[in-house]
């Protein structure tokens, strides 16, 4: 079991930056694949980013490459996502989520979810 708490979220004005945190519970935070997944109003869930278990792979959707980066720390047993130039496009819940799956950019393939935080960017 991993519990996941999300932080870090806000109102920011557009071009600026925030940096989320995801902590997780438990011992085997290494062992799973993080990703970041967002939620507008009325829209599906989406997925934002994703990083290995061992940190050697990330991948992001087309909309925030070059604007946003996710990392992880399994020695703290968090992940990160430092979101530069945001846009008021980009105003969602962000859920972090973790899978023991390989690195997927599938919602359905996470076991576990935090219950969100709420990042809302103004023109």
């Amino acid at each position: 079991q991993v519990q996941l708490v999300e932080s870090g979220g806000g109102l920011v004005q557009a071009g600026g930056s925030l940096r989320l945190s995801c902590a997780a519970s438990g011992r085997t935070f290494s062992r799973y694949a993080m990703c970041w997944f967002r939620q507008a109003p009325r829209k599906e869930r989406e997925f934002v980013a994703v990083i290995s278990r061992d940190d050697a792979n990330t991948y992001y959707r087309d909309s925030v490459k070059g604007r946003f980066t996710i990392s992880r720390d399994n020695a703290e047993n968090t992940v990160y996502l430092q979101m530069n130039s945001l846009k008021p496009g980009d105003t969602a819940i962000y859920y972090c989520a973790a899978t023991l799956q390989t690195i997927t950019t599938m919602n359905y393939e996470y076991q576990y979810w935090g219950q969100g935080t709420q990042v809302t960017v103004s023109s």
